[in-house]
């Protein structure tokens, strides 16, 4: 049996390799920490919690911002108007790791994140650009935006010291 390609063999004495198994959780473990001290409290709890974070674009209109993105691991990101929740594109970036693997989801999540929040316009140009549909199912890209909110509300409710039911308002 021959190891993953992203699987290092861990060097044995009798000059045999094997593939190190905890390798890609402990590289994740590093990852979800280095995510964590990097990003808002906010972005935090929504990557724990949800699995993926949300991105505000730069353009705005009346101080409200015209457009966002949904930062998936290992998936393209996804514009959609805030407003209404319309998905507008998705847009394919990759970032591979120095050793040419793939990199941890929380370090591909931290990538993303950094090149939008830095220089979203550089980032779209180089990135492909697809319909939603293409890698992402529209359907569980709304049922991610409903999450959102719902979560949004329960967030804001804890805050506030009342409690909220999810699902008012909404429909998945």
């Amino acid at each position: 049996m021959f190891p993953s390609p992203r699987q290092k063999p861990v060097p044995r004495s009798g000059g045999l390799s094997v593939p190190d198994p905890g390798r890609e959780r402990r590289a994740e473990r590093r990852a979800r920490e280095l995510l964590k001290s990097c990003v808002g409290p906010e972005e935090w709890e929504m990557y724990r919690d949800l699995g993926f974070i949300r991105v505000y674009g730069r353009s705005r209109r009346a101080g409200q911002p015209r457009y966002a993105y949904l930062v998936y691991p290992r998936k393209p990101l996804v514009a959609f108007f805030p407003a209404t929740g319309e998905l507008i594109a998705e847009y394919c970036v990759e970032f591979p790791d120095l050793d040419g693997q793939r990199l941890p989801p929380s370090d591909d999540v931290l990538a993303k994140w950094m090149a939008l929040t830095s220089d979203e316009e550089r980032l779209l140009r180089r990135a492909n650009m697809h319909l939603v549909g293409r890698q992402h199912d529209p359907a569980r890209v709304r049922r991610d935006l409903w999450r959102l909110a719902a979560w949004e509300r329960r967030r804001s409710a804890r805050r506030s010291g009342r409690r909220s039911d999810p699902s008012v308002g909404l429909s998945p």
